[in-house]
């Protein structure tokens, strides 16, 4: 039998070894782009000598690849809060549109989707409810990858879409909302203790098209915490208890971030009927007609190119808010 406190001892072991990689690896990056901007400075002393244009396009790519790197790495170096290396738990839910709104968020989802692909996250659907005639009306996914909460917490608020609505037979444009949501997947040694007794537990039967449990087992967990009336839900997963698995990771998540913006140390000082996301102003427009325009409303920044940005560019809103919000000049 092991001695008290050992898997505490191994947990932080365990971060401290995770922690020395993490460094370790920044520091090859940095020595990598140093030992780059020399072999450039090099390159380019000899295209003053011989005008080679083949030099020149190879400088000029090597010079681009270098530039996105250190850009890469300066915004790095803004992730420094303790949950920002975590995966992250992404939510979205329709608002006020009506089918419009369902169809919004399914687009909302695409756009994360490409825009976790091309930085190399693995996403997971945890929760997932089809809306009534089109889109969704809410998903919840892991996305897994290094600082995927860091980057992705500037993704939480409301989107604004601006557009013909396909769905009304008159052509008019259409206003819709949908909320996004953003929380740290915690690590073992930020694992939480909460209290059996401050549960509630309901199974039901899972909806949604395919696998075959769907609406034939209880497999499906909903956890209510008491104290503080949070509520969340997993059915995508084959097994109950799986699905009870994911249910209290985000169920920690949610009490984490509650935590800490509410400066407690402790879960029994949160208590009452705790909303986490109001509808107010939304932190982002996107703008299909009668221009096109995606404007994000807190740091000024906007792209003409609203057809990108559903294909998941959206690094240029989530670095800018990154930039702002370390210096102080964030508004709202």
């Amino acid at each position: 039998m092991q001695e008290p406190g050992f898997w505490e001892d191994a947990s932080k072991a365990q971060a401290i070894t995770i922690e020395s990689k993490s460094l370790k690896d920044k520091l090859e990056r940095f020595n990598s782009v140093f030992t780059g901007v020399e072999d450039l400075e090099v390159l380019l002393e000899m295209i003053k000598e011989s005008e080679d244009e083949d030099s020149i396009r190879e400088a000029e790519g090597e010079l681009k690849r270098l530039q996105e790197e250190i850009d890469k790495f300066r915004i790095e170096t803004l992730l420094s809060g303790e949950y920002d290396k975590n995966n992250a738990i992404l939510t979205l839910h329709a608002g006020a549109g009506g089918t419009d709104a369902q169809d919004w968020t399914e687009m909302l989802l695409r756009m994360y989707t490409r825009w976790a692909e091309k930085k190399g996250y693995s996403l997971e659907t945890l929760d997932y409810l089809p809306g009534d005639e089109a889109g969704i009306k809410g998903v919840t996914l892991s996305v897994k990858g290094e600082y995927a909460y860091g980057y992705l917490k500037a993704e939480k608020g409301i989107h604004r879409l601006v557009r013909i609505s396909p769905f009304n037979a008159n052509g008019k444009r259409q206003t819709s909302f949908a909320s996004v949501e953003v929380l740290p997947e915690l690590t073992e040694s930020q694992d939480i203790d909460i209290k059996a007794d401050d549960l509630k537990i309901d199974t039901y039967r899972s909806g949604g098209a395919g696998g075959q449990h769907v609406n034939k087992t209880e497999s499906a967990i909903r956890i209510t915490h008491l104290p503080t009336g949070i509520v969340v839900q997993c059915q995508n997963e084959r097994s109950q208890h799986a699905n009870r698995e994911k249910a209290m990771a985000m169920l920690k998540a949610k009490l984490t971030e509650l935590m800490v913006r509410e400066h407690k140390e402790k879960i029994e000082d949160l208590t009452g009927d705790l909303k986490d996301i109001g509808w107010g102003s939304q932190i982002r427009s996107y703008v299909f007609q009668p221009y096109t325009l995606v404007k994000d409303h807190r740091t000024g920044a906007e792209n003409g190119n609203v057809g990108a940005v559903m294909d998941g560019d959206i690094d240029l809103f989530i670095n800018e808010y990154l930039i702002q919000s370390s210096n102080g000049t964030l508004e709202g």
